[in-house]
């Protein structure tokens, strides 16, 4: 689909969010999958939302795409 790229959203930060990097570079911190859909828009890979979680290139390091904030 994209080639060989590797996504990372990192376990939520203590303030809340995900770090997203993309083969080793920091995209931004990420509240939701649109954003991460929207980091990767500006990297130059277009897909759909939905789509996000689901793709075979992305590791969710800690926690899925279902939780955001900071464990409680």
């Amino acid at each position: 689909m994209f080639g060989p790229i590797r996504v990372i959203a990192h376990s939520p930060s203590p303030a809340g969010g995900q770090r997203v990097r993309v083969d080793g570079e920091i995209l931004g911190l990420a509240h939701n999958v649109v954003d991460v859909a929207e980091f990767l828009r500006r990297a130059g890979l277009e897909i759909d939302p939905a789509e996000v979680a689901e793709v075979p290139w992305s590791d969710w390091r800690g926690v899925g795409p279902e939780r955001w904030g900071p464990e409680t």
